[in-house]
């Protein structure tokens, strides 16, 4: 302390070259520091992201009974069939050789059990217990690397090592949760019916059944809308929405806007993760295309598109690709409006924001409702709702270089 003080006043005193380098020295010390809590903040994020379920097993195991279906049907062949993912490295050494050579039954849920107590299916928190000599799932849970992970088949296809982030558009929600016991046929119907890579954030809100598809959770540093309507102003916001409202994490959520509180349990086990959670996300970057992926030339072409003839960078403006910092749109700005009923009237805002572009390659199908299937269509579908006088080339340049993103 003394050694502070001193330094301190030769400071005051206008110091000499040292006392600059003592600043200095201070200064990247602190810097250090900063970036050392800054790294195990994400890296506490990423264990919520894949593996913190908020308690919601109250939900999905005490009310939807989704580990008696699990533990006694879902084998994991059938997983595997609605997107569930694997993670290729938390499979012990035997276990791989084991899928290798058809030792390890894929089609017996007794395997989706180990794998579970093995914390390998991505997004998915189970509870095994040895009951009468045997493994047995007692409880189970999710965890936001359900939808927002994904695998890169780098073992098999659905099994491989994990990718943050990206969107799970092989996950079918609705046909997971369509096979708990607790619901009845017409409510299982009402899953059933969203289809791959969709779900319906408001459904178990409003009654009203108007899935979208799943977004990615990479590429979202620098941008304060992160949803499709831009309710909240950074991802905790969501992330808070989605623990309490959908996942049914223990904890308190509240929308005046939509005149909604919701609070589950007696103790709060979301609050505290969240700013760790957003740190991981913010952390995640929207992936480059993989080579090969697009042509150069055609997308230098629609670039110009892009910025030109198209009028895209009106909206999908600066190196975000987005506006969404600045404005929110009314729904008659949205190339998938007017739908009935319409996603952004469910929403707090009533508005959508735009969305940005990078990684655009990697979650078709396109729009909040995935009514564009490829990006070539995203582009048709703007030249004729706006009547931008495109040519068939400029259609299929712009759609290179959105490809390229």
């Amino acid at each position: 302390m003394a050694a502070f003080s001193t330094a301190i006043s030769l400071g005051a005193c206008g110091g000499g070259s040292g006392d600059s380098a003592a600043d200095e020295a201070a200064i990247q010390l602190a810097s250090a520091q900063q970036a050392a809590a800054h790294e195990a903040l994400v890296a506490e994020g990423k264990q919520i992201f894949r593996y913190d379920t908020f308690g919601d097993e109250a939900q999905w195991t005490d009310t939807l009974k989704m580990h008696e279906v699990i533990g006694s049907a879902v084998d994991p062949t059938t997983a595997l069939s609605v997107g569930l993912k694997v993670d290729s490295g938390a499979l012990p050494t035997a276990v791989v050789h084991g899928i290798q050579d058809g030792s390890i039954d894929l089609k017996s849920p007794d395997t989706t059990v180990a794998l579970l107590k093995l914390d390998a299916v991505v997004g998915l928190k189970g509870q095994v217990e040895s009951i009468n000599g045997k493994d047995v799932l007692t409880r189970v849970g999710i965890t936001c690397a359900l939808c927002h992970s994904t695998v890169d088949n780098s073992f098999a296809p659905g099994i491989g090592k994990r990718l943050d982030g990206w969107a799970n558009r092989d996950l079918n929600p609705g046909a997971i949760i369509a096979l708990s016991p607790a619901l009845d046929s017409a409510m299982k119907a009402v899953f059933n019916s969203w289809g791959k890579g969709k779900f319906d954030p408001r459904h178990n809100i409003d009654g009203v059944s108007n899935p979208v598809v799943i977004p990615p959770a990479f590429g979202l540093d620098g941008i304060h809308s992160v949803t499709f309507t831009g309710d909240g102003s950074e991802p905790a916001y969501w992330n808070r929405y989605v623990a309490v409202a959908e996942m049914g994490g223990q904890g308190s959520f509240t929308e005046p806007r939509l005149n909604l509180h919701i609070t589950n349990g007696t103790q709060d086990l979301v609050t505290s993760k969240l700013p760790a959670l957003q740190a991981y996300e913010l952390s995640l970057k929207a992936p480059p295309p993989p080579v090969g992926s697009f042509d150069a030339v055609a997308a230098l072409r629609g670039k110009a598109v892009f910025e030109g003839a198209g009028r895209c960078a009106s909206c999908h403006s600066g190196a975000m690709f987005t506006d969404a910092n600045a404005m929110l749109h009314p729904p008659a700005d949205s190339m998938a409006e007017p739908e009935v009923p319409s996603y952004a009237a469910r929403s707090a805002t009533k508005l959508y924001r735009t969305t940005p572009l990078k990684g655009a390659w990697q979650h078709a199908p396109y729009f909040h409702n995935g009514s564009a299937p490829t990006l070539e269509d995203v582009a048709a579908t703007y030249n004729t709702k706006r009547a931008l006088g495109l040519t068939p080339q400029d259609i299929a340049d712009l759609a290179q270089y959105l490809k390229s993103l």
